[in-house]
């Protein structure tokens, strides 16, 4: 995860509206995450923990962040990590070091990590409650009540422990949730590198590839414009295939006259893009494709445009369906009174996910959606959001109750949105959507 494409004062300035939140006396921690592994004395690609990279920019495991803000209301953040070590980094490659780590990331201070065990309990006996988020590293709780026994330890010499212990994820999903410019910068850029991928796969597709081997060309694509990984499993689906909602097998050949539907974005500073295109394999639609691609792109096209400050995914919600419920009574897939179904959501059978979903630094990004009893998402809109719109209709091949023509069509269309103060920008600009854009770029 590369953050050269953010500034040091970025995070910086991140740190300090954190600390600006908390009370006097307090402490709040940030853990990295550490390495995985996958096989043997193999690991997997390592990935940053998202809070402790939104705040640190630094991508090393075995770190940990500890912002305190004292009694007076000054704040200062030290960073734990590894110490540099050149025999490790002959072996698996170079480390920051703590001396490096606090002129290069623009912390008060550093130390190699073996150190916190004697620092923290410090850090502690000044403060009337330490943060961290609860739910990030359920390992890590426990290394935080060794350190409150260390200062609990001390009572008799005076030391006073934390009384509090409080999660503060809310908090960081708050600031995570508004995009700033220079983070808008990156996601559209992920976003024309993962548009640039998503051309290669319809120009690449043809009946006999396999699905892996059009994911290869994704990710060679991904990687050519510096998205060194994708930004989370990608979705290669065809026929029936699309019709899994999270399909990562990848495995199976391309079949004439059938869909593709592929599900894929490259991550790029950590930042995700999350575009799904739908197209046909042979490069030219059938009919029934065709007509079941246009109502799901009518319903997108008529969502998006509603995006603004104040609106709402419920509000975005009713207009799909509304859209949906109309064009599948048309076809007959639906029968009954209309405003019947879509207050009974009938199409829901077929629609059977969500419309979207806040993006970020993960594709499923933090931020809380005001979800009433219901289950209605009410957040209001607010200019820095990035969201993903992504209406889809299915139609499995044992989908018994429609016409056989409709069975096996699984279409999804999904662009990435940032809402704006006039109202919103798609920022997945250059990967085809109209069935007359696709067919073209395919007979290219």
């Amino acid at each position: 995860m590369n953050h050269t494409l953010l500034s040091v004062e970025e995070f910086a300035s991140r740190r300090q509206r954190f600390a600006d939140q908390l009370p006097n006396a307090s402490v709040a921690l940030f853990p990295a995450n550490g390495e995985i592994t996958r096989s043997n004395d193999t690991e997997y690609p390592f990935c940053q923990n998202k809070n402790f990279y939104y705040l640190t920019g630094f991508n090393e495991p075995e770190a940990l962040l500890v912002m305190v803000k004292d009694a007076s209301g000054n704040s200062t953040s030290t960073l734990f990590c590894r110490e540099k070590d050149p025999l490790q980094e002959v072996w698996h490659g170079r480390r920051t070091g703590p001396e490096q780590a606090q002129k290069q990331y623009g912390f008060d201070a550093a130390y190699i990590n073996i150190e916190a065990d004697k620092r923290l309990p410090e850090f502690f006996e000044s403060a009337d409650r330490v943060y961290f988020c609860f739910a990030d590293q359920p390992a890590f709780e426990q290394q935080v009540f060794n350190w409150l026994t260390q200062v609990k330890a001390g009572a008799k010499q005076g030391k006073k422990a934390p009384a509090q212990l409080l999660d503060c994820s809310a908090q960081i999903a708050e600031m995570r949730l508004f995009k700033s410019s220079a983070e808008l910068g990156i996601m559209r850029k992920a976003n024309v590198l993962s548009g640039l991928a998503h051309q290669r796969a319809m120009k690449q597709s043809a009946v006999g590839k396999f699905e892996y081997q059009i994911e290869a060309e994704m990710l060679h694509e991904f990687t050519l414009h510096g998205a060194r990984y994708p930004a989370y499993g990608s979705i290669v689906a065809g026929a029936d295939n699309a019709n899994i909602l999270h399909y990562t097998d990848n495995q199976d050949a391309l079949i004439d006259n059938s869909l593709l539907l592929i599900d894929a974005g490259g991550e790029l500073a950590g930042y995700a893009a999350d575009i799904t295109r739908t197209f046909p394999v042979n490069g030219k639609f059938t009919d029934p494709q065709a007509t079941i691609y246009q109502l799901v792109l009518d319903s997108q096209l008529a969502v998006i445009e509603a995006i603004k400050p104040g609106a709402n995914f419920a509000q975005l919600t009713d207009i799909a369906i509304r859209v949906l419920t109309e064009g599948l009574v048309e076809l007959g897939i639906l029968t009954g009174d209309i405003e019947q179904l879509i207050e009974d959501k009938a199409c829901k059978d077929y629609f059977i996910h969500g419309l979207g979903h806040w993006l970020g630094l993960d594709v499923h990004d933090v931020g809380d959606y005001h979800i009433d009893e219901n289950r209605r998402q009410l957040r209001a809109f607010e200019p820095g959001m990035v969201m993903t719109i992504e209406p889809g209709l299915y139609f499995p091949a044992d989908c018994l109750e429609v016409e056989p023509k409709w069975r096996g069509i699984g279409v999804r269309i999904e662009d990435n949105i940032v809402v704006t103060e006039q109202g919103y920008e798609n920022i997945t600009v250059n990967s085809p959507k109209t069935i007359a854009d696709i067919e073209a770029l395919m007979a290219k």
